[in-house]
């Protein structure tokens, strides 16, 4: 399985921080030597102070400390600024304490790249490098400039953003976002069955259940019913179909169990009720009147055409007794 950028990049940066971390250790180490060698060139100069070759020279015999007033003391402070300086750049390569370095050394810190650590690598180094040294002094300066030089570049290209890259707690807080995005046959099986185990009744919120409110500034969600591993859920809404989404899962939509066409709320259904009773109440009013003036009308039609006709006269048919 190929290895994508952002893999890559951690195992470069990483391979580096270790390189570094390993010339920074054989640097303290070498400085120490260095040391020793010092004391005793300059307990054997003490001891022939009466040769006057020994007292011509620039620098004691076979040490790196000057011939000069104050010379074995600088020496000496120059050894311990090399070994505090390589323990506080070794602290800063394994990132602890890097609250430390965050308030009281910037530079080293988290907010930072990999530029200022390559210059003091290489401070350090050519400090060394200056001075006539044994084999074993001189191959491990020669090493932590290598690593300086690297590190600078590093800081070039990632500039900030480099130590966030390599950080190993980073990798795993972005490692369980990162979730398998496939979803075989063996994945919606697991799926299923998993959720075969819990009632549909609890995929719903009830009225009266307990509901906890999480979310951000913009919106806040319902913590899920369902039991899942995450200590927050992402509701019904939108995170939560992209969550579901990264974990290879396939939402369905559940069945309808309202019609397709849901009765209005209560406050529209009472005023749509108030209104239909009112227009009811008044067309009947209208229909009552309409009556009332209608038998009006007919009483008065009748009236006035009986008194318009003459009283009825009486026919006796030709066969009547």
């Amino acid at each position: 399985m190929p290895l994508n950028v952002r893999a890559v990049t951690f195992i470069g940066l990483n391979a580096v921080r270790l390189l570094s971390i390993v010339s920074l250790i054989l640097v303290f180490s070498s400085t120490i030597f260095v040391m020793v060698n010092n004391i005793k060139a300059v307990n054997a100069f003490e001891a022939n102070k009466g040769n006057v070759d020994m007292e011509n020279c620039d620098y004691i015999e076979n040490s790196t400390v000057p011939n000069q007033p104050a010379g074995v003391f600088w020496a000496v402070v120059a050894s311990l600024l090399i070994i505090v300086q390589t323990i506080t750049l070794f602290l800063s390569e394994i990132s602890w304490p890097m609250k430390f370095f965050d308030r009281y050394f910037p530079v080293l810190g988290s907010d930072f790249g990999l530029g200022a650590l390559g210059i003091f690598q290489c401070l350090i180094s050519t400090q060394i490098l200056s001075h006539h040294v044994d084999d074993f002094s001189l191959v491990s300066a020669f090493f932590l400039f290598v690593l300086g030089c690297i590190n600078m570049l590093l800081g070039l290209i990632y500039r900030a953003s480099a130590k966030s890259k390599r950080s190993i707690t980073t990798w795993r807080t972005e490692s369980k976002g990162v979730l398998p995005t496939h979803t075989g046959s063996s994945d919606a099986t697991r799926v299923q069955s998993t959720f075969a185990n819990v009632p549909s009744s609890s995929y719903f919120l009830r009225p009266g259940a307990n509901l906890q409110r999480g979310g951000s500034e913009h919106g806040s969600t319902y913590k899920s019913p369902v039991p899942t591993d995450e200590k927050s859920g992402y509701g019904f809404g939108t995170r939560a179909e992209k969550a579901a989404g990264l974990r290879g899962f396939l939402l369905k939509k559940p069945e309808e169990a309202l019609p397709r066409y849901a009765s209005p709320p209560p406050a529209l259904s009472r005023n749509g009720t108030q209104r239909s009773s009112r227009s009811s109440f008044e067309s009947r009013s209208h229909r009552r009147h309409d009556s009332q003036a209608s038998e009006s009308s007919g009483y008065s039609g009748r009236s006035s055409s009986q008194d318009s006709r003459s009283p009825p006269r009486f026919k006796s048919s030709p066969t009547a007794i």
